[in-house]
């Protein structure tokens, strides 16, 4: 049991099927999550993130960077990018999240909203690149947002309030057979920034 999270159950599955989430609760002490808030924001190589939809080229608010074991090149949104080295932090971050899990990652793509004005609408991280059915690990630092799983097929949702310094894993079938998204909210004006850890075809 985590020292932070008293009566979070980590086994819990947050899916009720089609599925595995798990919410881990806060990992960081306010202190440390504070600081790994601080390095993200002034050591990642932070871009506005692009998408090419119905033909048009949209530049977002929200910031984007990636990172891995190579020179990985991941597409979304019909747009490229191309992996940049390990940060120290993000070398930290990677251990942990791999250690808590039981899983390798070999990238990340991380997410710098700078307010509840930014979000992210339904999607599912089901590109060919990413090995399938592979757990991703989801850290979150800053703000606390509410995070939205949709069915597929059913359409039904699950909802869960991601907090500072907290960690979630999506696996098994989950990107396959549900949806996620962050919504935005007027109710948040302080930024957040969001890790996600995945596992790169190699």
């Amino acid at each position: 049991m985590d020292l932070f999270n008293q009566n979070i159950n980590v086994n819990q599955n947050l899916l009720p099927y089609g599925g595995i989430v798990k919410y881990y609760g806060k990992l960081f002490s306010p202190g440390d999550a504070s600081h790994y808030f601080d390095r993200l924001w002034t050591s990642i190589e932070w871009k506005n993130d692009e998408a090419f939809i119905m033909g048009k080229h949209i530049i977002t608010k929200r910031k984007v960077a990636w990172y891995g074991d190579k020179d990985y090149s991941y597409t979304y949104s019909g747009a490229s990018k191309k992996a940049l080295a390990w940060t120290p932090e993000l070398l930290q971050l990677k251990s942990i999240a791999e250690e808590k899990t039981g899983t390798l990652f070999n990238s990340c793509l991380l997410n710098l909203y700078h307010n509840g004005d930014e979000g992210m609408a339904y999607h599912s991280d089901d590109e060919k690149t990413l090995a399938k059915d592979a757990a991703i690990a989801s850290m979150s630092f800053g703000a606390e947002r509410k995070f939205l799983f949709k069915h597929k097929q059913t359409k039904e949702t699950i909802d869960i309030f991601l907090e500072d310094g907290s960690l979630l894993i999506m696996a098994g079938e989950t990107q396959t057979n549900w949806m996620h998204r962050l919504p935005p909210t007027k109710k948040v004006s302080k930024p957040r920034i969001n890790l996600t850890f995945r596992t790169m075809r190699t």
